[in-house]
């Protein structure tokens, strides 16, 4: 059994380790780690390498690389305490690409602080969770040992939907083993809100290919009779949603959605929607965002503007992205998907789908003794009661940590809040709420200490 903790004291050395933790995330936002572009792999490696740096600076025994076929993860372990609890603290280090960086208002790998924000990919989401954890840890371990057993599980592929996480879980199991797990990757309700996830959309893609010619004819030789395959493209995809913007497949789950009300002029201001343009689908808003399916056409192939001639295409494609509710499988729906595609060929033309990767959605309970510890540690650092939400995002480890380990308490934490527009240009951390959830986490993990028997 440890020690209990002066409350107080921890509060200020939390404060203190999340001013230091800033300057660590300055320099892990400076390492380009985008996972999607196979010419920064050297580049990702590195920011493995600096967050393996960073753990062992806090003291600890077991700090391993890992690679199991895909991009480097970092596995860290502290050992448990005699009679307490062991807790996987889980972030990743890759990072979205950017987009048009002369959008930015300023650099994005340069971490810059504008009023209360800081700026800068990578900051909010997820090395900003990352950073929580090892402040927490280093505010913990200013008072002495730490009082539960840690192992911090820190992700290199999260942005490009974690295919070798099951693989890494499966070969790692008795590392990763542990009695919580804390998922510092989500949004919270609002700035000043702490919030905890508990259900999250699954997600699964495809590419669809329409070919309706052998070859591409002149348009006005042939046109009004022979159906290019853009056009047919547009067509089929038109079919994927009803009049009212409802997703049209059939055979997707619905679930049910909390009664949290998500005002318009809120929801307006924070997506960017523009005035006089109506919101797609039927039901609330939070039902719409997080327990019923989403589908997207992310991009389509053709011939470009600057290129373009009078000239019929004899093939398009599309990649469509498909957000399902809790409860529904991913297999099973981009099944669903495959059989509308082929099923809605417009003018008889040829539909090819190429299946892409998936997540599981995940319900992710929260409670139990081990959720109420957690609660009061947020409600009293952040001075509010923490609210249970949704997310439309998806996070494929819950589900992945629920399989593995049935008998663990899963906490899905954040970082990020409505303003903080995580992928999206100048992607930014409310810096209260960082120092906010540094202090939480720490506190969390000190009323855990000696609790090995709490579900």
């Amino acid at each position: 059994m440890t020690t209990p903790r002066d409350m107080s004291a921890l509060a200020e050395s939390a404060a203190a380790a999340a001013d230091r933790a800033l300057e660590d995330l300055t320099a892990l936002v400076a390492i380009e780690s985008i996972s999607a572009d196979p010419a920064r792999a050297e580049v990702v490696q590195r920011s493995a390498e600096t967050v393996a740096s960073l753990i062992t600076g806090l003291g600890c025994p077991d700090v391993t690389i890992v690679t199991e076929g895909g991009k480097p993860a970092v596995i860290a372990r502290f050992p448990a305490p005699q009679g307490a609890p062991t807790v996987c603290l889980y972030a990743h280090h890759d990072v979205q690409p950017t987009g048009d960086e002369a959008l930015w208002t300023t650099s994005p790998f340069t971490a810059t602080v504008r009023g209360d924000r800081m700026y800068g990919r990578g900051v909010a989401d997820d090395k900003g969770g990352f950073c929580v954890h090892l402040a927490a840890l280093r505010a913990l371990l200013e008072q002495g040992p730490l009082p539960v057993g840690v192992t911090l599980f820190i992700e290199g592929e999260e942005e490009i939907g974690s295919p070798s996480l099951g693989t890494i879980i499966s070969r790692h199991a008795d590392e990763l083993a542990s009695d919580v797990f804390v998922i510092a990757d989500s949004g919270n309700w609002d700035v000043g809100v702490p919030s905890f996830t508990t259900t999250l959309r699954g997600l699964t893609d495809c590419v669809v290919e329409v070919r309706t010619l052998d070859h591409a004819l002149h348009s006005g030789q042939y046109g009004g009779v022979a159906p290019d395959a853009l056009t047919a493209l547009c067509r089929l995809i038109a079919t994927l949603h009803d009049e009212l913007g409802n997703v049209a497949v059939e055979g997707l789950v619905t679930a049910e959605a909390p009664d949290l009300v998500y005002p318009d002029d809120r929801l307006r201001d924070e997506s960017g929607v523009l005035d006089g343009v109506s919101y797609l689908g039927e039901g609330s808003i939070v039902s719409r965002l997080w327990t019923k399916p989403a589908l997207s056409v992310l991009a389509i192939d053709c011939t470009p503007i600057a290129k373009a001639s009078n000239t019929l295409a004899p093939s398009a494609r599309a990649k469509l992205s498909l957000r399902l509710a809790p409860g529904d499988d991913h297999e099973r729906a981009l099944d669903r998907l495959t059989e509308h595609l082929t099923s809605h060929a417009p003018y008889g033309a040829q539909v090819i789908v190429t299946r892409g990767d998936g997540g599981q959605p995940s319900e992710i309970p929260f409670t139990g003794p081990i959720a109420d510890v957690a609660r009061t540690a947020f409600r009293d650092a952040f001075g509010v009661e923490p609210v249970t939400i949704g997310q439309g995002g998806s996070i494929p480890m819950a589900a992945e940590f629920a399989d593995r380990f049935p008998n663990a308490t899963i906490l899905v934490t954040a970082v990020c809040d409505p303003d903080s527009r995580m992928h999206g240009i100048d992607e930014s951390l409310y810096l209260p709420d960082f120092a906010k959830a540094v202090h939480a986490e720490a506190s969390f993990l000190a009323g855990l200490s000696g609790a090995g028997g709490l579900r």
